[in-house]
């Protein structure tokens, strides 16, 4: 499942929640921190795992 990012537009915290991608769609995440439902998604760092040496 894909881990998002997001930051709260009223405290700056910020956080990750684990998702499917059809739950992403339709989900309003509150922050942690303050309770706020005024919260943005923002762009976070992507890795890949393989199996395979580079």
């Amino acid at each position: 499942m894909p881990t998002y990012e997001y930051q709260c537009k009223e405290c700056a915290e910020t956080f990750e929640r684990i998702e499917h991608i059809e739950e992403h769609n339709t989900s309003n995440p509150t922050c942690p921190k303050c309770g706020s439902e005024k919260v943005a998604q923002i762009l976070g760092t992507f890795s890949a795992k393989t199996a395979r040496k580079s």
